[in-house]
């Protein structure tokens, strides 16, 4: 499944994400690397609660 993800640089620093296509869908971290992982655990954590 392909999803599109919108990340953002956060203006205290970081960064945050959110997929648009799963409304609530968010996530958020201090570094590129670890935001990536937590994007992957954000998706399935909201589409385990549909």
């Amino acid at each position: 499944m392909k999803l599109k993800v919108i990340v953002h640089k956060a203006e205290e620093g970081g960064f945050w994400a959110e997929v648009p296509a799963i409304p609530g869908c968010y996530t958020q971290d201090d570094t590129w690397e670890e935001l990536l992982q937590n994007i992957y655990e954000a998706v399935e954590g909201c589409l385990s609660v549909t």
